[in-house]
């Protein structure tokens, strides 16, 4: 096995747990217990089932969540302490509290100054609003002046929005639809899109930006939307084919299927994409058993193996996977 380095992969705060206990609209009810107690262990647990799949490191990031300024500072002192404990397996992005951006941008500042974190995983949306409105910039100028990356996460879908998955059909199928199964990526996608649309990437042009899932839907979709784009009335200089391949890099997170790698692998730079997980929605065992899948596909090189498993993961973050 090669090394591997893992970006997409969560934990949860006692703090927030605390907080959302007894509530009827606990999101982390849905999952089975299992889960909720892998996501609130940062040290043995998580070593054996990152063992088990041969994770090298995990760059770990707290569950979605509009949290107030004091829980994500907190939440991002929890995790630097188990990081302390184990620096060679673990490392962090930061939680910010993205309702208030100046404070985001500054606790994004101390995470990286003075926890070390490598950048921040950042919602979706916040509660159904998306950042392309310049008053969250902030946290993007300073991301920008960093030098590091946000990982644009799917989130819950707000209550607004539930209607929109809801029909002839049951509750679980509509909180599935609106969630893990397609609202998550297609209004990830979304957020992408506009933030584009909306010149941040103008404005911050070497901001780096992080999705997941074999990129949100967008490989597929890509050549049909750039074409498209020239319609769309925005005064950009820079294009979106320019900004998916020198902004956006893409980790594999949670899709271990090799039709939309073929596809990622057709539009996006292979320095551009990383490998990862979802942990612990998705096991590192059957991330496992995909690699090896991927290296017997012949759809990549030795070294082109190597830079999606943990060598362009070091580059981006400035991290090092232990070899043995």
């Amino acid at each position: 096995m090669y090394p591997l380095i893992t970006l997409e992969e969560h934990y949860l705060s006692n703090d927030v747990r605390k907080l959302r206990e007894g509530s009827s609209s606990n999101p982390y009810n849905r999952f089975p217990p299992i889960t909720t107690t892998q996501l609130l262990d940062l040290s043995d647990l998580r070593l054996k089932d990152m063992d088990a799949g041969s994770v090298s490191l995990q760059i770990v990031s707290h569950g979605p969540g509009n949290f107030p300024p004091e829980l994500c500072h907190a939440g991002n002192d929890h995790l630097s302490a188990a990081i302390q404990q184990h620096p060679t397996r673990l490392a962090g992005w930061a939680m910010l509290p993205m309702s208030q951006p100046t404070q985001a941008a500054d606790e994004l500042t101390r995470c990286v100054q003075q926890l070390g974190f490598r950048g921040a995983l950042i919602d979706n949306h916040l509660d159904g609003r998306f950042y392309d409105d310049a008053s969250y910039w902030p946290v993007f100028a300073r991301a920008h002046d960093l030098d590091v990356p946000l990982y644009l996460h799917p989130t819950f879908a707000p209550a607004a929005l539930q209607p929109h998955y809801s029909g002839n059909f049951s509750d679980a199928a509509a909180f599935w639809m609106g969630h893990a199964s397609w609202g998550w990526h297609s209004e990830t996608a979304l957020h992408l899109l506009r933030l584009w649309a909306a010149g941040v990437f103008d404005r911050f042009p070497r901001l780096k930006l992080v999705v997941g899932h074999m990129g949100e839907m967008l490989p597929f979709q890509l050549d049909r939307i750039c074409g498209q784009a020239r319609a769309w009335g925005t005064e950009l200089r820079r294009d979106l084919r320019t900004v998916w391949e020198e902004n956006v890099w893409v980790t594999t997170s949670g899709m271990f299927s090799l039709a939309p790698l073929a596809c990622l692998l057709r539009v996006s730079p292979i320095e551009k994409i990383m490998y990862s997980v979802d942990y612990p929605f998705s096991t590192n065992e059957k991330g496992a058993a995909f690699v090896e899948e991927m290296d017997k596909s012949g759809l990549l090189t030795t070294k082109q193996m190597e830079m999606i498993c943990y060598k362009n993961a070091e580059n981006l973050l400035g991290v090092n996977a232990p070899k043995s």
